[in-house]
């Protein structure tokens, strides 16, 4: 899976131009980025494709020098779970 990456949003469609993948995160004060938003279509559930999301997201917001929280549930799980 090739995510495609947008200012504060990394996604993945398939064939037909459907979102199957999507993360979003949102740009707080003294560069502090909240992961708000988890989504995996039914299809692909079971895969590891949210952690997968979660994981580039932690990545690119580091990239750009920012600390990462989340209101998301699961990427909250994930980020506790991996010490992040």
């Amino acid at each position: 899976m090739e995510f495609i990456k947008d200012e504060n949003r990394i996604y993945d469609k398939n064939n037909d131009g459907m979102l199957v993948a999507e993360i979003t995160f949102q740009t707080k004060e003294n560069n502090i980025y909240n992961i708000d938003y988890t989504f995996v279509d039914e299809s692909l559930r079971g895969q590891g494709i949210a952690g997968k999301l979660v994981e580039e997201a932690v990545k690119t917001i580091k990239e750009k020098g920012g600390k990462v929280e989340a209101t998301c549930s699961y990427a909250n799980k994930w980020l506790q779970e991996h010490n992040v």
